[in-house]
């Protein structure tokens, strides 16, 4: 019996993407001349959609592959540690791989471990509503869940705490200690949903206050140069009071930076981060930080796979409550901005906020 044609192979003969044989066969809407080619590619080939990837098992490998962006950020680390936890005395073994934040890598390491015959994954994407190796992992029929990717229309399971509402939340808290001109420093939001909804809460917390769109600069999320950024962003007429980071490696990298330039934190700028890393706690001053449930975020996604592997049906999404922590990197704003105000008409939260959704 000779070998079976490739999902890959069929994209090569019709000239398309992987992703778009994999809207062909799930009947999704594709332009007729391209759904045409696909169709001739799959005849050709002899291709069976159904028979991708579980034809070339045997028996289960009893193996979980894990996909995140870096294991350098702290943060998941921590979650690869719940991962852990969740299938401890289950019978499988864990194979991880990192994409550093890049959607090359993020597709090499995915099919790395499909090649290793994984029974599962438990991944973090850049996008999960627009994702190619997605649709790569449901066209072989492999069952997954996503962590941190935010839920949303994509109505792919994953587990995450509600990243707009924490961005509000950081906004919020901003805007009752007296600040009006906001900033964020972000990771490149094309790679980063999570990012993007941050960005996406933060600025309609600020636009529903009356107040003007806050400053924006995307940087690269590893080894980030942030000085020439922010004295680029402070050279300006009414620089931003208060930044939010997009994670907290990048707060503290902010921190830094501002030091160097001179700028004092929190009396000139307040500096609130995200995810809760240990080290926010252990750095001057103290971070200000949205904390997330990483371990627990890690478990809960590696037991609702092990759920999906025992055929307990698809997973649903889950959103746990993240926590607004308090740190020495925030305080009001300063005295000798002309537009800062002691008071607010947002009442100020307290020291910590818990958020859910339910």
């Amino acid at each position: 019996m000779g070998r079976r044609a490739t999902i890959r192979e069929v994209a090569e003969l019709a000239g398309v993407s992987v992703a778009t044989v994999s809207r062909v066969i799930n009947g999704a809407a594709v332009a007729p001349e391209t759904a045409a080619r696909v169709g001739e590619a799959v005849a050709v080939l002899g291709y069976r959609p159904n028979g991708v990837g579980r034809s070339l098992k045997t028996a289960s490998s009893r193996l979980i592959g894990v996909l995140i962006p870096s294991l350098a950020n702290p943060v998941f680390a921590e979650a690869v540690d719940g991962i852990a936890e969740g299938v401890d005395g289950s019978g499988y073994s864990l194979l991880f791989g990192a994409s550093d934040y890049r959607r090359d890598r993020e597709r090499a390491g995915i099919e790395a471990l499909l090649r290793y015959r994984v029974d599962g994954l438990v991944l973090t994407v850049a996008d999960a509503a627009a994702s190619e190796v997605l649709d790569l992992i449901e066209a072989v029929e492999v069952p997954y869940v996503l962590v941190y990717n935010p839920a949303g229309d994509h109505r792919r399971p994953t587990v995450t705490v509600d990243n707009r509402a924490a961005g509000r939340a950081v906004a919020e808290r901003l805007i009752g200690l007296g600040h009006r001109r906001l900033g964020m420093i972000a990771g490149r939001l094309a790679d980063s949903d999570r990012a993007r909804a941050r960005h996406a809460g933060f600025a309609a917390a600020a636009a529903e206050a009356g107040l003007p769109a806050p400053t924006l600069r995307e940087v690269p999320f590893t080894a980030p140069g942030l000085e020439p950024v922010l004295a680029e962003i402070f050279a300006a007429p009414a620089p931003p009071t208060a930044l939010f980071c997009s994670n907290d490696m990048l707060a503290i990298a902010a921190v830094a930076a501002l030091g160097a330039l001179g700028r004092a934190v929190p009396d000139d700028v307040s500096v609130v981060g995200f995810d809760g890393i240990a080290i926010g706690t252990l750095v001057h001053p103290s971070l200000a930080t949205v904390v997330q449930p990483s371990r627990e975020l890690g478990r809960t996604a590696a037991q609702q796979l092990l759920g999906r592997l025992s055929g307990e049906g698809a997973a649903a999404s889950v959103i746990l409550p993240h926590v607004l922590r308090h740190g020495k990197s925030v305080g009001p704003a300063a005295k000798h901005s002309p537009t800062a105000s002691p008071a607010s008409n947002l009442p100020a939260h307290s020291l910590v906020t818990r958020t859910s959704t339910p």
